[in-house]
Order: structure tokens, then C-alpha cells, then sequence
């Protein structure tokens, strides 16, 4: 009866999503960074993909959501932070509704999260904290909550960057309280559920998997990872992690059916973990870890992807510093294949057996997802400087800087 009403909770948990072609959330449909969609270019024409629009925004750190006829992210101007949704087809401006005022940090200013859609309605988190709920067609706002003010915690130093997560009827993220690390609200009323796992809060968004039969939350803050069931915030099982200057940034990734990697960067490192069940419940232990300055994974705020048993990911060298490798890991027994040193700080998306790519360089670049070697297929110059990681829907990619949001037709045959 157990393992039934799980298969069920985690079917109910996507049920509100979106279809295959959308990307409705922070790094896609499963919060993975991974697309199902093929007949995708596989190099660049000389003069780089075909930008189909560009539209002018302002200042932010957050990527996009596409779902249906709509691509949706947050930015500020001078005086407020806005939700946006743009039209698919022509960038224009549909609806934009004012949050919060102007949010600025010393790390950069203009909100960090990516909406999420679910059952027409859009969640967005502003860089101090405040969740809203809106109504995915017109924008009207239907509820908001100061997420610090209102369950005693404080936002992160460096911004909030925690991205929603829908959960059936609750949308959960981070509130860095010492009685409710992370919270979930209802979806129409924005009313608290449930509070879970104190402490304060890291930069991770949290993500829905399945382990060892069980679908559960995975949540990475200051402290470390816990499980959470996704109805109560019960906590399944817990694994410390505590890194310099609360910088767990990547989201947790699952690379087994019962193992969740972690990794961080501040020269910390990577662990998997394995998690186990039995009839006192859930167990976490750690099967493997790659520490320190010599450590093959330092994943600063770039999460991996995983493709057909190998792990792709950036590892930043030192703390906080300029060197990010490229590296492919082999997962089954956890070496590295292959390195490419000084790739440069980047962010990526796996689809079509390749990584796309957008650098702090306003680059684009495609690489071939093989334990091979590394090859690049092509780099092209789109934007400006940016850590957002594209979305792709329908052979259209998403990119955008403190200046534009861009459409590029990415599809082989043109």
C-alpha cells in the first residue's frame, strides 16, 4: 500500500505541470536540466542560430519559463521588480505586473529566481523574498507573502535565488527560519500548509524526486540536503553539508534510482548519497565523495546534467574564482572521462545528445554529450554577460542578460 500511494503522490505531483514541449519551471519539466526534444541543430550556421526576436528588459539574474504561447521571467527597472510573460512568437510584452520595489546587493542586482507554472497560475520569488501567485493569463496578482517576514527567517545574503517548485496543490521553496528552513503554501490562497527543517537558507531550489520507491523533496540549504515528504514537510531523512558562506547553490540531482548527488563549490566538493528504506523508513548514507581543492566536481550555481550513465558538469577552481572546467564523469564508477580545463564560467542544458551552453561571455556553445571526448560544435556570440541557463521549447531556445530577453530557432531542418 506504501509504494502505491507513492507512485500516486509523485503522478498527482507533475500532474499540473505542462506538457513535454514546455519548459515550465527552473531548469525544465523534471527540474533536471534535461529536454526530450530532438531535430535540433547540431552545429551553428557561420553566422550563428537564428535569432527569431529580442526583446528589451531590465536588469536581472532570473532565467525563463515557456509554457503554451507564453515565456515568463522577472526583471526590474529603476524603482519596482516585475513578473512578464512574453509572447512565443514575437516577444511582445503580454502582461507585467509589479512585485516588489527594486531589489539591489552586492553580488549583483534585479531578482534571481525562475517562475514556475502550474494549472494557469505563475509563481515567482522576488530577490528579497516575497512569493507570489498570479494568474497566468492576464497576470493579475492573486496573493503574495513576505516568506522571510512571515515564518521568521531572514533572506539570503547574497539574494534569494531559491525558484519555486509546484507539489500538486502546494508550491514550496526555502524560508531560512530556524522553524521552517523550507515552507510550502497553498496555491490559491498562498496560505502556509506546512514548515519543515529549520535553519537558514542556501541558494538551491528544491526538487521532487523519487528515491528508494518514495517521492519526496530534496532540499539543499546552508546545512546541507534533506528529503521532505511532499504533503506534510515530514522529514524522511537528513545529510549535512554546510559550506563556506552557505554557497550550496546547484540543485540536488539524481544519478540513480536510490542515489542523489550534492555538490558545491568554495572549494568544497561532491558527495552521493544512497538512500534506503525499510520499515523504520528512510536512510541516507554517503557511497562516494570528491573533497577539497582537488576535488573532480565543485559545482558553484551551475547544476549537472546526466546522460546515459555519464555525469556533465562545471567545476569551479577556488574560491569563487575564475577557473570553471568542463568535465564529464563516469557514474558506475564515479571517474572522470574527460576535463576541459579553463572552459569558462558557463551554464548549461542537456537536449539532443548535446549541451547548450551560455557563458558569462554572452556566448552560446554547443558540446557534444559523449564520454569520448569533448568536442565543441559551435560558439556564437548572442548576449551579453549572463548566468541564466536557457529554456527550450519547441526547437526554440531562451536566452537572456540585463538587456534582452532573445528567441533563437534552434531546430536542424529551417
Amino acid at each position: 500500500m506504501t509504494i502505491w500511494r507513492n507512485a500516486l503522490v509523485f503522478s498527482l505531483c507533475l500532474s499540473g505541470l505542462a506538457d513535454a514541449s514546455d519548459w515550465p519551471q527552473f531548469l525544465g519539466l523534471n527540474r533536471t536540466g534535461t529536454s526530450a526534444e530532438t531535430g535540433l541543430l547540431k552545429s551553428f550556421p557561420a553566422t550563428g542560430p537564428k535569432v527569431l526576436w529580442k526583446t528589451p528588459l531590465g536588469t536581472s539574474m532570473s532565467g525563463l519559463a515557456v509554457v503554451g504561447s507564453q515565456a515568463l521571467t522577472l526583471f526590474q527597472d529603476d524603482t519596482q521588480q516585475y513578473a512578464v510573460a512574453l509572447g512565443t512568437d514575437d516577444g511582445r510584452v503580454l502582461w507585467k505586473t509589479a512585485l516588489a520595489p527594486a531589489f539591489e546587493n552586492g553580488m549583483g542586482n534585479g531578482p534571481r529566481t525562475t517562475p514556475a507554472v502550474a494549472d494557469g497560475r505563475v509563481f515567482v520569488m522576488t530577490g528579497e523574498g516575497l512569493l507570489a501567485g498570479l494568474d497566468a493569463a492576464s497576470g493579475k496578482l492573486l496573493w503574495k507573502v513576505d516568506v522571510p517576514q512571515e515564518f521568521g527567517g531572514a533572506a539570503a545574503e547574497y539574494g534569494v535565488s531559491c525558484s519555486p517548485l509546484v507539489v500538486g496543490d502546494l508550491v514550496i521553496v526555502q524560508a531560512g527560519s530556524d522553524s521552517a528552513g523550507a515552507v510550502a503554501l497553498q496555491c490559491r490562497t498562498g496560505k502556509p500548509a506546512w514548515k519543515a527543517r529549520g535553519g537558514r537558507s542556501g541558494y538551491a531550489s528544491p526538487v521532487l524526486m523519487k528515491l528508494a520507491g518514495v517521492a519526496q523533496v530534496v532540499v539543499f540549504d546552508a546545512a546541507g540536503a534533506g528529503g521532505l515528504d511532499p504533503q506534510t514537510g515530514a522529514e524522511l531523512w537528513q545529510f549535512p553539508f554546510p559550506t563556506e558562506y552557505d554557497c550550496n547553490t546547484a540543485c540536488p540531482i539524481q544519478v540513480g534510482d536510490n542515489e542523489v548527488l550534492i555538490s558545491a563549490g568554495e572549494n568544497h566538493g561532491a558527495v552521493i548519497l544512497q538512500v534506503a528504506a525499510s520499515a523504520d523508513g528512510l536512510s541516507v548514507k554517503e557511497v562516494w565523495s570528491s573533497l577539497g581543492k582537488d576535488s573532480q566536481l565543485r559545482a558553484e550555481w551551475q547544476t549537472p546534467v546526466v546522460l546515459d550513465g555519464y555525469l556533465y558538469g562545471l567545476d569551479n577552481s577556488g574560491s569563487a574564482g575564475p577557473i570553471t572546467n568542463l568535465v564529464c564523469i563516469r557514474l558506475s564508477d564515479r571517474k572522470t572521462v574527460w576535463q576541459k580545463p579553463r572552459f569558462g564560467k558557463s551554464n548549461l542544458i542537456l537536449a539532443d545528445g548535446r549541451l547548450w551552453m551560455t557563458t558569462m561571455k554572452g556566448e552560446l556553445v554547443l558540446v557534444e554529450a559523449s564520454p569520448e571526448s569533448f568536442r565543441e560544435l559551435g560558439r556564437s556570440v548572442v548576449l551579453e554577460t549572463t548566468r541564466q541557463a536557457p529554456a527550450l521549447s519547441a526547437g526554440r531556445l531562451y536566452v537572456r542578460d540585463d538587456q534582452h530577453v532573445i528567441c533563437l530557432d534552434v531546430r536542424a531542418e529551417q
